[in-house]
This record gives C-alpha cells, structure tokens and sequence, in this order.
C-alpha cells in the first residue's frame, strides 16, 4: 500500500480525537514529552517498523529542532496572550491565529517525521517506540502511554510497511 504525504497527520488527528488521548497527550506533554514526536512514534508501533537507536536518534533531531525553533515561540506567545486576549476581542482573533500556525507547524513538523521514517520496515528490532521516548519524563506516565497506545493500535493501518 503506497503511502500519502499527510498520511501521519491523519493518522495523528485520527488518534488525537480519540476517548481520553488528548488529555493523555497533555499529561505527557506536561512532563516534558513532545506529542508529535510520541505521535509519530504511535504510528511506527502501528506500522510495525522496528525502533533502534540511530532511528530514534534521527526521529528525535528532527524534533527537537522543529520544537525549538518554531513551535515553543509560537506557544509560549499563545499562552503569554491568554490572560489579555479574554478580555481583548481584537487580540483574541491574533491569539486565534498564532493557534492555527502552531497547528501548521505541527502539521509540518509530523511531514517531517513521516518523510524520514516512511520507509522504515519491522527489520531487527522492537516496535515499542513509545517506553524509550518516555524513559526520562517527569512522573508516572504508564497510563498515558499505554491510553496513546491503545488509540494507534483502534485506528486503520496506512502504507504498513
């Protein structure tokens, strides 16, 4: 089955709107996990490719670059409005937008995975790519994961490899 650029972000959106995923994906976020970067990592366990360390490692650049450099500034400037914008009509529709670029940019951010790992395979290795993303995360985490787990597993395969 032949692969479709948005086929993560589908996947993701698809996964995100399940029972319990979002606040899963917040509590992980909240202990210091990137959700599209554990999202990514869903639909490898989905998709069966085996996880190693130089996959990981590539997944996790990827990631962090994109974190840093475009999503975390636009929001940090979202939260930093939020007091302001509930009484601020007009900078409550910049708020708005500021909130649909984050979204744009997570949407590239997933393309962006989804370009290095789609033609990643169940060649020697694991499929459990959510235990070693999650191994340095502050708290107990279990629940979520497995919750994330749980909503990848219920969702249609696409481009299996």
């Amino acid at each position: 089955m032949s692969m479709t650029s948005d086929d993560l972000w589908r996947f993701a959106l698809a996964c995100y709107a399940q029972p319990g995923v979002e606040p899963a994906c917040l509590e992980l976020q909240a202990a210091g996990a990137d959700v599209c970067l554990l999202l990514a990592a869903a639909w490898l366990e989905r998709r069966n490719a085996a996880c190693n360390e130089q996959r990981l490692e590539r997944l996790k650049t990827i990631s962090n670059d994109w974190q840093v450099q475009v999503i975390a500034p636009l929001r940090a400037l979202r939260q930093h409005w939020r007091q302001q914008a509930a009484n601020d009509e007009e900078l409550a529709d910049l708020r708005m937008r500021v909130k649909q670029l984050e979204l744009d940019a997570e949407k590239v951010q997933l393309q962006r995975l989804q370009s290095a790992a789609q033609h990643w395979s169940a060649e020697s290795g694991s499929p459990a790519w959510l235990e070693p993303l999650c191994a340095d995360l502050r708290g107990d985490t279990r629940v979520a994961v497995q919750t994330l787990r749980h909503a990848a597993t219920a969702q249609p395969a696409t481009g299996d490899a």
